[in-house]
């Protein structure tokens, strides 16, 4: 299985890529996470909208460079809202995130929405393990929205939701996978307090839009977004506590610079993470 980090070359240009063209990334997320997703956009130069004012997923979803979808959005919004944007950006060719957010933690309800959205054929499927273990059909309850599995339990069940959705699927955990069903990648680093931050799973998602808005490999850019992720947490890991930490880390996201030398200066420390 191939490792990448930030000082992998394809990672560096897929942020120089996003910060030179600023691409439109529309969002539907929960009201919770919309200001740190928005924040982590604009720390990397794409341009956000999120939200669903009147005609938004409808034109946004055709119209935007890239869509990203977290479920919880079902918070404020209602099915319809979520399944205009996505079919708006299946019918354009829009590619788009799902974020399967607390699936198989038992509401039956909310699943089968979610499982409408994959039929939509996704580009990307990001989530936690149990997210993904339930999304493959199998069993792995989580807590709420957190997971109670290891992302190394659900390395076959992402192979086979990749191979059978058609799209890129990525968990999230102290080393991230991301799959297209026949390779796998892994991202080792981040830090453990992104379990404490509002919101960090589901900007993850907003971030591999921005870096699929290129039109490059869903595997390559997805995985990029992992690894330009857990390389500003790292660089973060010197705040004292958890508030001051999320302020550092899109700080850290904004200050990346895709011409930077491993001399100039180091990835950071890797610590373990295990984001929601």
């Amino acid at each position: 299985m191939e490792s990448i980090s930030w000082n992998t070359p394809s990672v560096r240009d897929a942020l120089a890529a996003v910060k030179r063209d600023a691409p439109f990334v529309y969002g539907l997320t929960n009201y919770v996470a919309a200001n740190l997703s928005a924040n982590v956009l604009l720390a990397v130069g794409a341009a956000p909208a999120i939200g669903a004012a009147a005609d938004w997923p409808a034109r946004f979803g055709a119209g935007a460079n890239a869509l990203w979808i977290n479920t919880a959005a079902l918070m404020s919004s209602g099915a319809d809202t979520l399944l205009t944007a996505a079919r708006a950006a299946s019918k354009a060719g829009t590619r788009w995130v799902l974020d399967p957010v607390a699936l198989g933690a038992g509401a039956p309800e909310y699943d089968a929405i979610v499982r409408d959205l994959l039929a939509l054929r996704p580009t990307v499927i990001r989530g936690n393990a149990s997210e993904l273990i339930a999304l493959a059909g199998g069993t792995a309850a989580g807590k709420g929205v957190d997971t109670t599995a290891s992302p190394e339990s659900a390395l076959a069940f992402i192979g086979d939701l990749a191979r059978r959705s058609g799209a890129v699927v990525a968990v999230s955990g102290p080393t991230d996978y991301v799959t297209d069903g026949v390779a796998t990648l892994a991202v080792a680093g981040g830090d453990a307090r992104l379990t404490r931050v509002t919101g960090a799973g589901c900007a993850l998602g907003a971030l591999i839009a921005a870096l699929l808005a290129q039109r490059g490999a869903a595997l390559a850019a997805a995985s990029a977004a992992h690894a330009i992720y857990a390389t500003a947490a790292e660089r973060a890991a010197d705040a004292r506590g958890t508030a001051s930490f999320a302020v550092r880390f899109v700080d850290e996201l904004s200050l990346l610079d895709p011409a930077e030398s491993s001399r100039d200066r180091s990835a950071g420390q890797i610590g373990a993470k295990r984001r929601m």
